[in-house]
């Protein structure tokens, strides 16, 4: 039962008992006024003779009249008041009953607003308030504290996200400057194989960091939400993104099934292609030798691979930053790919999510809202 209704039956029994009550003060009070007033009168039913406003006896009245005693005349009054106030009270009750709900709703409008704005909150999007209009009441006082306690949200979230944009690009610079030193020592034509052999080492593992860097700040990007949108055809990306990662697919013996239709979305083409291709690059790179990697937009964006089998309890786990299975540590991601992809599409007001696909590898769909603008035939 929805706080409304029991507000409106509150305010409707509240209604019962003061009018129950009212009726039995009023039938107790035209009983306490007719007891004397009545008392020892008779009411002849007949034409009385002309000035015979006396009392008379009962052998002087016409044979045909009808004398009523004192105590049926107040019965019949009492019970005529009664009827009619418990039809008035009734009446009166279904009235109270749509004004208690009419009332109920106007009391409760600013509680539904708080509710509102409160589901259309996530850490990406701290931007809402209430800003209720009103008298201080204690409504008012309610709205003002949850606004206040957004604010202070908000700056925390924004202070973090500012740290770790921060933090990655103080941290790009060293690993640059590490790379160049490392090519440079590579180039010289008197070093040692085994110094080769190190150096390339450590070139794999400095553009590992670089990849972790970058995925930390296009997180922190998307995580800020979108500054500016723009129209996009996200059939297009597709094609692109599909393109690029061919290399990686004939490296690993993987190919592309792919089905698209035109589709208009609305919102940031760089982070979209980044979406995209992290779908796409976790298809391939978490794939098997000779496998597929499906690619289906039609009224969402789903992306299936053929890979290692995937625990369903494992799936929610994977959209977590640096979270992956423990027979795929062996490849070459950080473990941000569907973390961003999560990020990304929330951003542009969509939603991910994932299963395992039968026969082994994973499901992903994305569900992008698509514009209003009519589509190309």
């Amino acid at each position: 039962m929805t706080l409304r209704t029991r507000l409106t039956a509150w305010y409707a029994g509240v209604f019962l008992i003061a009018g129950v009550a009212l009726i039995g003060l009023n039938y107790f009070l035209l009983a306490e006024w007719l007891r004397p007033a009545t008392a020892g009168i008779a009411v002849a039913r007949a034409p009385l003779p002309l000035g015979s406003t006396d009392a008379l006896l009962v052998t002087q009245l016409p044979a045909d009249t009808l004398v009523v005693p004192a105590e049926q005349i107040e019965s019949d009054i009492l019970g005529r008041l009664l009827w009619q106030s418990v039809i008035a009270l009734v009446i009166a009750a279904i009235l109270a009953v749509w004004l208690g709900w009419v009332v109920a709703g106007r009391v409760l409008a600013p509680l539904h607003e708080i509710t509102t704005t409160a589901n259309r909150l996530e850490a990406e999007r701290l931007d809402q308030r209430i800003e209720l209009e009103g008298p201080p009441d204690e409504l008012k006082e309610l709205a003002d504290t949850f606004d206040g306690m957004l604010d202070r949200l908000a700056s925390s979230f924004d202070s973090q996200k500012r740290f770790v944009a921060n933090a990655s690009h103080e941290l790009r610079t060293p690993l640059a400057v590490q790379r160049t030193l490392i090519e440079v020592a590579l180039a010289d034509p008197g070093a040692s194989d085994e110094m080769r052999r190190l150096g390339a080492h450590l070139l794999d593992t400095n553009e590992r960091s670089e990849k972790l860097i970058d995925g930390l700040l296009l997180l922190a990007r998307s995580d800020r939400g979108l500054a500016t949108r723009e129209l996009m055809w996200l059939d297009e990306i597709i094609d692109d993104e599909v393109e690029s990662c061919t290399s990686l697919a004939a490296s690993k013996e993987v190919t592309f099934d792919v089905s698209v239709r035109p589709y208009l979305v609305e919102g940031d083409p760089v982070l979209m292609a980044q979406l995209v291709g992290n779908l796409l690059r976790n298809a391939v790179l978490y794939n098997k030798p000779g496998g597929t990697v499906s690619v289906r937009l039609d009224r969402e964006l789903v992306v299936s691979n053929t890979g290692p089998t995937v625990p369903a309890e494992a799936v929610p786990g994977l959209f977590e930053p640096f979270r992956r299975l423990r027979d795929r540590t062996g490849t070459a991601g950080s473990g941000l790919g569907l973390s961003i992809v999560q990020s990304v599409a929330r951003a542009h007001q969509g939603s991910v999510k994932a299963r395992p696909n039968g026969g082994g590898g994973l499901v992903v769909q994305v569900n992008l809202p698509e514009t209003g603008v009519r589509q190309p035939s």
